[in-house]
């Protein structure tokens, strides 16, 4: 396992991490807001004796460098392609959660001939109408009150079930509470409003939406936005809510192995 810090062309840095054996099939994940690289964790631990494990923190999450104003996907897509580049990434199957969906769909839009395979986690590839008022009023709470408030009302949101006392309730609260306040805050500008279903219309390599069977409309949402694709699939994880990678990991992973074992590339290729 080695850390990386990868420099951006706008000054700003990504910390990302790597594991698994050289010339093993690429496999990169993408966080959601309010959580790092860790977040995948259980996966990480349990694909990198097979696959080349890339999982960085997006901009203003984790290790990376804090952008200073608002965020928007292209942006976060850019810095996800920078990554690739860097690293010497291709024929990778991407996992984004949630707002790693867009920022997947960004890059891809980009350079899809990085891309052999598209997963997304309780992500979508347009927002719902209306969310403006959400994340504003967010927003303003993490500036005025910090992220301890935020942390422990999204946990309770995103783990529907999970006691309190539970270690994984513990341990989002504090992935959540530690995203700095600026970081959050530039990402629910990108968050508010967003479509990148364009992306969609060349996204023929083979494609797998999970959700949680708990989080709400996603099922539905995942399944209505990306089921028109020509080699789509889709999983649900009983009993979970919005990060069902962390809540419910076994089966999640499950679910991802078997993908990946049948559409993962054979060997890598580097970027040229």
């Amino acid at each position: 396992m080695t850390d990386h810090t990868i420099p951006l062309p706008d000054g700003g840095t990504l910390h990302a991490r790597i594991e698994g054996p050289d010339g093993a099939p690429w496999v990169v994940f993408s966080n959601s807001v309010m959580t790092d690289l860790t977040v995948w964790d259980a996966q990480a631990a349990a694909l990198c004796g097979e696959y080349r494990v890339l999982r960085y923190d997006q901009r203003g999450h984790g290790r990376s460098s804090v952008f200073e104003g608002a965020m928007d996907f292209d942006g976060y897509g850019a810095d996800l392609l920078a990554l690739l580049l860097a690293c010497g990434v291709r024929d990778c199957v991407f996992v984004g959660l949630s707002m790693g969906a867009p920022t997947g769909l960004a890059a891809f839009a980009a350079r899809p001939d990085l891309f052999a395979g598209f997963v997304v986690a309780d992500g979508v590839s347009k927002s719902a109408p209306g969310r403006e008022a959400f994340w504003a009023e967010r927003r303003d709470t993490a500036r005025a009150e910090g992220m301890d408030r935020i942390a422990r009302e999204t946990a309770a949101r995103w783990m529907p079930g999970v006691a309190p006392e539970d270690p994984r309730f513990t341990a989002l609260v504090a992935m959540i509470a530690a995203t700095p306040v600026e970081g959050f805050a530039a990402a629910t500008h990108a968050l508010q409003s967003y479509d990148h279903s364009a992306a969609l219309a060349g996204l023929t390599a083979p494609f797998l939406g999970i959700a949680g069977e708990k989080d709400g409309a996603m099922p539905e949402a995942i399944r209505k936005q990306f089921g028109s694709l020509p080699r789509a699939s889709f999983a649900e994880i009983s009993g979970a809510g919005h990060v069902p990678n962390f809540q419910n990991p076994d089966a999640f992973t499950t679910a991802l192995r078997t993908f990946l074992d049948v559409h993962a590339p054979a060997k890598t290729k580097e970027t040229r």
